[in-house]
């Protein structure tokens, strides 16, 4: 009782804080100028797609390009797994994913081999960056918050996936054990 007590306050608190956050960029994004676009939907999307996932000029670079698409497939990995940790903490279960029988442990295995190839993207990521400092991200306008920025995002993934990592291994220890 004590811990859905605790996690419900921390839950409320986190959420609280992102709306914040959510409702400050809202109000610098409505501050600007309407937009008014010039071309159709669907090429807009076309490209919003190219920048946002490919970043355009990235599939020049076929290796570079499949380490990307890993580092997304991670985000997207860590928010499955939060959203099986918030229900189970706030209705005190335990895998609750885990009706899905043998898909379920299919679906734990393939992201346990999915955030290990995260982590050594990651890690790939910036070694690049950082030891072998390739021209490309020595640049003057890379300097400061842009270098900051990038090494922030790259440490908390290598976390984040060294946590999910954990966090199965411990259950599976626990499962073992037969500890509840």
């Amino acid at each position: 009782m004590i811990a859905s007590l605790v996690f419900i306050l921390l839950f409320s608190s986190a959420a609280f804080i992102f709306y914040k956050r959510v409702s400050q960029i809202r109000s610098a994004i409505k501050s600007g100028k309407p937009y008014h676009p010039a071309s159709d939907a669907a090429s807009r999307f076309k490209h919003m797609l190219r920048v946002a996932l490919g970043q355009q000029k990235l599939f020049q670079r076929p290796l570079s390009a499949l380490l990307h698409v890993l580092v997304y497939a991670g985000f997207i990995l860590i928010n499955i797994e939060v959203l099986e940790i918030c229900i189970d903490g706030l209705f005190q279960t335990h895998r609750v994913f885990s009706i899905l029988g043998q898909f379920y442990n299919f679906l734990i295995a393939f992201f346990e081999i999915l955030a290990l190839l995260v982590f050594i993207a990651v890690v790939v990521f910036w070694w690049r960056r950082n030891v072998l400092a390739l021209p490309r991200f020595t640049s003057a306008e890379l300097k400061g918050w842009p270098q900051r920025d990038a090494n922030i995002i790259l440490i908390t993934e290598m976390v984040l996936m060294t946590l999910l990592l954990g966090m199965n291994a411990t259950d599976q220890v626990l499962q073992f054990r037969n500890v509840e």
